[in-house]
């Protein structure tokens, strides 16, 4: 499977950008502004429902326009 470097180099510089403010909000004794784990695993499962989703229509053959 071929990853695409640009979708790489986003994924990895948001992990960073995102690590970094994490880091600067518990200095500041802020609150993390972000939503519940279990919400966090729900927008994960979007996620990888949408690239499973472009990869099996690859895979099959078909393009992976919306209906």
């Amino acid at each position: 499977m071929k990853l695409n470097k640009k979708l790489m180099k986003e994924v990895i510089i948001s992990l960073l950008a995102g690590w970094i403010i994490g880091i600067i909000f518990a200095w500041l004794k802020l609150p993390i502004p972000a939503p519940p784990p279990l919400g966090l695993v729900g927008a994960l499962g979007l996620t990888l429902g949408g690239f499973c989703y472009h990869w099996l229509s690859e895979f099959l053959g078909k393009s992976a326009s919306l209906p």
